[in-house]
């Protein structure tokens, strides 16, 4: 991997306690929808007491086609995440990557249903721009799970998205409603086998791609294990301390 020094040029929430980044995009950066970069807060605002550059990695939001990079993160009480806040506009920081195999199938007739909890929509965020500007034929199923329509990050711009891309179909779910402030129409329940039967809908031989919290992405597994998914056909990735 290269690394590369990029400058931050804004940031705004996307959610509750969610927060975008967005940075200059290095000359000759290519990356796949679903890779991640590694992120480091260099500089005494970025450090460990023990000297440490603080480095976390992250999926990358934008699409390979936009002239940025973009991040999205849970703003939690860590020292990264006190470090990242207080980035001043026209900060530095320094990326290494891409790297991860979280992407989609090579062949574009086959369809893919993508599982996200929280914060975990951030790849597929990716995917779903650059199926959208590319006009891709892929058939893409987002299955998207939040506490809250408060907590769902890209949501306005999800429903956007299907409906500019006929191929896109999204089904989100909220499952603490008691605690929201907002009216919402969409399934309450949780991800569960019915909810991903009815995501893949009449779709043949998907490839299943699940990103969230680890409980969350154990869970899923294990459904579509016990409906006979093949585990040649599903690609995961656990989001830690998001």
């Amino acid at each position: 991997m290269t690394t590369h020094t990029v400058r931050l040029r804004s940031r705004h929430m996307v959610a509750d306690d969610t927060m975008a980044f967005h940075f200059e995009k290095p000359a000759g950066f290519d990356f796949k929808p679903g890779q991640a970069i590694d992120l480091t807060l260099e500089g005494s605002a970025g450090q460990l007491p023990g000297g440490e550059d603080l480095k976390h990695a992250f999926s990358i939001v934008s699409a390979p086609h936009q002239e940025e990079l973009v991040i999205a993160t849970r703003m939690r009480n860590s020292a990264f995440k006190r470090a990242l806040g207080a980035l001043p506009a026209d900060g530095s920081a320094a990326v290494d990557g891409p790297f991860g195999s979280l992407t989609l199938h090579k062949k574009p007739d086959r369809g893919a249903v993508l599982i996200a909890g929280g914060i975990g929509v951030t790849p597929f965020m990716s995917m779903l721009r650059h199926a959208t500007h590319e006009r891709s034929p892929r058939e893409l199923r987002l299955l998207y799970t939040n506490h809250r329509p408060e907590d769902a990050a890209f949501l306005t711009e999800l429903r956007d998205l299907e409906r500019q891309n006929p191929r896109f179909t999204l089904v989100a779910t909220m499952t603490r409603m008691e605690q929201s402030t907002l009216a919402w129409e969409g399934p309450v329940e949780r991800i569960d086998g019915e909810l991903i039967r009815q995501a893949a809908g009449a779709m043949a031989h998907p490839a299943f791609y699940l990103a969230g919290p680890p409980a969350m992405v154990e869970a899923v597994l294990q459904t579509l294990s016990s409906a006979g998914v093949d585990e040649d056909d599903v690609r995961s990735e656990t989001f830690f301390g998001y």
